[in-house]
């Protein structure tokens, strides 16, 4: 495969009009975050499937217990799997060291090819090389999509989260909000730490971060819910996960607050929370998408020797806004669970 500086500039113009066209075509989407049990069946997800051999594809990923957005991602990684001829194995730690754990059991029973997050990247990046030196091809998807490409990894599918968060500034600011309060779920993950610094970055108004602990929901409502009452200033709380933007919309309520919410990633609930106007709006990064592309990208790479974005530039799956304007459209998929 030609994969010369001048080849690379030629794929990264092909690929950004590529993905201009596909944004805007897929534009009302989804996220949110899981758990559920690894090779579950994708019947029915999938038309068809490959003749091809047999492989088995690790996919590992930082999600935190209960978190219904990576069942969201599983169900898009299964429908590809089942799709591919692929065995699917799937394991999860929001530890970072956990997580690189998980990579080396991988590693060691020499599996096909390794689809990761690196919401920590320091802590996967001695990991992934030895993926890379043992020959195991790996992609990136949700998280780390400043740092695949220096670690090594084949093709990155996901938003950038900068670009995402600095949509949501400018968005609140056509809104006329004037104090934004940004709850970041778990300290030290890139990709969250992000979104609030491009939310930052895009807002004409004051922003600030306030972290709470997004496996404890009732911690999380207790902390917002203190915010809001020693701070009414506060016209916006900005959430990064579904589940903490519904906990948030009880604190405001408990807390005699006058301030709206959005946020980032959806699920089900959260597009009920939309439709009657207890969250103005969510910013989609379409898991479904995330989990397929990462799993059938290994495939292709198997079977054909494709790059996606030619191994030189993401492949961007969001963002893309949806509100009480599209909500109905993204509905129909969401109560399936692929949105």
């Amino acid at each position: 495969m030609d994969r010369s500086p001048s080849s690379r500039s030629r794929r990264f113009t092909v690929l950004v009009a590529m993905t201009a066209s596909t944004v805007l075509a897929l534009a009302g989407c989804s996220s949110s975050s899981g758990g559920k049990k690894s090779e579950e069946s994708a019947a029915g997800d999938s038309a068809g499937k490959a003749t091809t051999p047999r492989m088995t594809i690790a996919m590992i990923t930082h999600a935190v217990p209960g978190d219904t957005f990576w069942d969201t991602i599983r169900k898009g990684a299964q429908a590809a799997a089942a799709k591919d001829n692929i065995k699917l194995v799937y394991s999860s730690d929001p530890n970072g060291g956990n997580q690189a754990n998980l990579m080396q059991n991988a590693i060691d029973q020499k599996v096909d090819g390794i689809a990761v997050t690196l919401a920590k990247p320091d802590a996967m990046k001695d990991t992934v090389a030895k993926a890379v030196q043992a020959g195991i091809p790996v992609v990136g998807f949700n998280s780390g999509v400043d740092d695949w490409n220096k670690q090594g990894l084949l093709e990155y599918f996901g938003q950038d989260e900068t670009v995402a968060g600095e949509a949501v500034g400018k968005k609140l600011s056509s809104l006329g909000a004037k104090k934004i309060a940004c709850v970041i779920q778990e300290q030290g993950q890139v990709a969250l730490e992000a979104r609030c610094a491009g939310v930052k970055k895009g807002f004409s108004g004051t922003t600030e971060n306030l972290f709470v602990n997004g496996a404890d929901m009732p911690s999380v409502k207790s902390t917002v819910t203190a915010k809001l009452k020693q701070d009414p200033s506060i016209d916006y709380v900005v959430t990064l996960a579904a589940p903490v933007a519904l906990t948030a919309t009880q604190a405001v309520s408990d807390g005699g607050s006058k301030a709206k919410v959005a946020t980032f990633d959806l699920n089900k609930e959260l597009v009920k929370a939309i439709q009657d106007g207890s969250i103005q709006f969510a910013v989609d990064q379409q898991p479904y998408l995330q989990g397929y592309l990462a799993v059938d990208s290994l495939w292709l790479y198997k079977n054909n020797g494709n790059y996606s974005g030619g191994g030189v530039a993401p492949v961007l799956t969001g963002p893309a806004f949806v509100d009480k304007s599209n909500v109905a459209t993204v509905a129909t998929f969401a109560a399936k669970g692929t949105r």
